[in-house]
């Protein structure tokens, strides 16, 4: 069986992600609910300019986003992938919905894993499903 890896880096933004331990143990514990195993992931944060240069090369998509996730995933019900997170767009996000930076990074989070387990969100039906997931772990955090 394989063990986990939960990695974080940053790519050319000044930024450390805090509670680490906590968050490796939130994400287990959420892929664990969803009766999947968690193998090896990256969170790499960077900025607007980084991830929209990522979103046209490799999604053909000419917009600012908040995260794009890649599913490296070979074995079934074992998740591993790739995820970005634009720290520009999760503090502009946050004052637009009047959350903290945290609660808001926490939700983007957990969002790429829900990618990875399988969760859509595109479509109001996917929509809605996604947000009551995320609503459901961010109330499961302990930290």
């Amino acid at each position: 069986m394989a063990k986990e890896s939960i990695l974080f880096h940053s790519e050319g933004i000044p930024f450390v992600l805090k509670q680490k331990g906590e968050i490796r143990k939130w994400i287990t514990a959420t892929i664990a609910n969803e009766n999947q195993r968690c193998g090896d992931l990256s969170f790499i944060f960077c900025s607007d300019d980084y991830l929209l240069d990522m979103n046209i090369q490799y999604l053909n998509h000419d917009t600012l986003t908040d995260i794009i996730t890649f599913d490296n995933s070979e074995e079934e019900g074992l998740i591993e992938g790739d995820i970005f997170i634009s720290i520009d767009r999760i503090r502009d996000n946050a004052a637009s919905f009047k959350t903290s930076e945290r609660d808001e990074l926490h939700r983007v989070i957990i969002h790429g894993i829900l990618h990875l387990l399988g969760y859509k969100d595109k479509g109001k039906e996917h929509k809605a499903t996604m947000t009551a997931k995320e609503n459901q772990y961010l109330q499961a955090r302990t930290f």
